[in-house]
């Protein structure tokens, strides 16, 4: 999943995904900035120890985008941030619904423009400081800043007007109309300490990797590339108690040493994600239970619209209709996918067949083409190194060939993609993965993680002030005031046809995640159908 991280107009300016290399010295004993040592050095957890060994997990994806909390959409950081921090309401990482985290009880009325929340009584966090109202307003203040571009801001300020404290232990949520949706889209502004992160530097801290939450497990040490270990937190009394004395998430993006750790007689580890499809029926026969879903994970094409050609639709369009995306799921992803035919993926509530659907048709695709006057066209793909990204390349490949595009194939380090695009570098077009299940279902949140006038992702397409894309954001904003829920749910489907017909930023397709775990050793593992893991009401069997 990508890691947003957009830059801000005040001081921590920083870019997407941007590489963080060593963190360094942090004037926090909840963090440890020790270099990693040998492989044979790290606690794998599979050797004696009962309750007190260390759960040890493999995630598929980098540790080394932004840990802001109110910024990233890094996978793996954004999983951790899960068991580090909280909201004043937290989400079930499959129901999605809200639950009581920081605050004592949800709103008795969602449908209110005033919501108050009474903070936990005793609540700290990891360095022992009490919680207070202070630090839910410092940073509700840092996602509305209109001076400060964040990721949670596309979540928040479309509905949310201020949050004012009451006193020490209340604060109030003012909405600008109702929106009983964002009860559960607390959960993305998890309340960090103000004594730490308002000091000089502090923002970047918390990109690099400094985490100090509330929540049931405390960070120990974070190494980019390599891995990062937490324990419980002692002093946490809040809802999902952590389960396990020590954790250590080491991140493998190359599929087959993912796979190496977790399976086998010298198997490291007890649980991994991104779980490869030709994988999964050596691991189940090893003994380990492997399960999934389907969601909005997705492959995505995003265009250069100021590169030419693909300021032309139908050039966009015919790049889309010339992909076998049928043989695309039956190659790539062994069947563990579906064609688009939505930006939303066929489970989502809102789901409807859009008006415009890329089945595969090289003749169309090539007609398009020739009525664009586009001939002899040569594109180089810049696409992240995700493992099964990867394997869906070349039959993207292929596709295109087929209809005269030569194309080339450049996979790379995900930060590296990102940061040239932070960079502003040009390219033609993108290839890499997606997935805003991890911030919820509700589609205006999954449509503004991608489109908006401010949203980092139109910055990247350069497509923002084009008078199609104007109208788009107008008809977003006019849907999500609509009071009436059906009426609301078809407005955003019609927004989602101009989406899709104009191709900018687009799913190719939509495909399970698989988890791998141990059930003899592991109980209350639930599969998630995106990317990282959540342990929260997990344990020991």
């Amino acid at each position: 999943m990508r890691d947003v991280t957009r830059g801000v107009a005040a001081p921590g300016r920083r870019t997407f995904l941007k590489q963080t290399g060593a963190l360094g010295a942090v004037a926090s004993a909840s963090l440890s900035a020790c270099s990693m040592g040998p492989a044979s050095t790290i606690d794998t957890g599979s050797g004696a120890g009962g309750a007190n060994r260390t759960l040890t997990a493999v995630i598929g994806y980098g540790n080394d985008g932004s840990w802001d909390p109110t910024q990233t959409a890094s996978a793996f950081c954004t999983a951790a941030n899960n068991h580090i921090y909280e909201g004043l309401l937290d989400t079930d990482p499959i129901s999605r619904e809200p639950y009581a985290a920081l605050a004592t009880r949800a709103p008795a009325d969602p449908d209110a423009t005033t919501w108050r929340f009474t903070l936990r009584e005793g609540a700290t966090f990891h360095d022992g400081e009490p919680v207070t109202a202070d630090d839910v307003v410092f940073v509700f203040d840092r996602i509305l800043d209109p001076r400060t571009q964040t990721l949670a801001k596309g979540f928040f300020a479309s509905w949310l007007k201020d949050v004012r404290k009451v006193d020490a232990r209340n604060v109030e949520l003012v909405l600008k109309f109702p929106f009983p949706e964002g009860l559960s889209r607390l959960t993305l502004a998890k309340i960090m300490p103000e004594h730490v992160y308002s000091r000089p530097g502090g923002w970047d801290d918390a990109i690099r990797g400094k985490a100090i939450g509330s929540g049931p497990y405390r960070q120990t040490a974070h190494h980019p590339k390599s891995h990062t270990t937490f324990e419980a937190f002692a002093a946490y009394n809040g809802p999902r108690r952590p389960a396990f004395k020590k954790m250590n998430w080491l991140t493998i993006v190359d599929a087959a040493p993912r796979v190496a750790r977790i399976s086998g007689a010298g198997a490291g580890a007890q649980i991994s994600d991104n779980i490869p499809y030709a994988n999964i029926g050596q691991l189940q026969s090893s003994g380990l239970t492997v399960g999934g879903g389907a969601g909005m994970n997705n492959l995505f094409l995003m265009f250069n619209t100021r590169h030419r050609p693909f300021d032309d639709v139908r050039v966009r369009q015919a790049l889309h209709y010339a992909i076998d995306t049928e043989k695309l799921v039956e190659v790539a992803l062994k069947g563990h996918g579906k064609p688009s035919s939505s930006f939303l993926d066929e489970a989502n509530p809102a789901y409807r067949r859009a008006r415009t659907v890329y089945d595969h048709d090289p003749d169309r695709a090539k007609a398009l083409l020739k009525e664009a006057g586009v001939s002899g066209l040569e594109i180089d793909i810049l696409a992240v190194n995700v493992s099964w990204i990867v394997d869906c390349l070349p039959t993207i490949k292929s596709s295109w060939d087929a209809i005269g595009v030569r194309t080339t194939l450049s996979p790379q380090e995900t930060t590296a993609v990102f940061t040239k695009l932070d960079q502003k570098q040009d390219y033609q077009v993108v290839a890499a993965a997606s997935n805003p299940n991890q911030f919820g279902l509700d589609p205006d949140l999954i449509m503004r993680y991608n489109y908006g006038p401010d949203n980092l992702w139109m910055g990247y397409t350069r497509w923002a002030t084009d008078p199609v894309a104007r109208q788009l954001f107008k008809d977003m904003d006019r849907a999500i005031q609509e009071p009436d829920p059906e009426r609301k749910k078809t407005m955003i489907q019609e927004y989602i046809d101009v989406v899709a017909e104009q191709a900018v930023l687009y799913p190719v397709v939509h495909n399970e995640l698989m988890t791998a775990w141990n059930a003899g050793l592991l109980a209350g593992i639930r599969a998630q159908p995106y990317p990282g893991i959540n342990v929260l009401q997990a344990k020991w069997a």
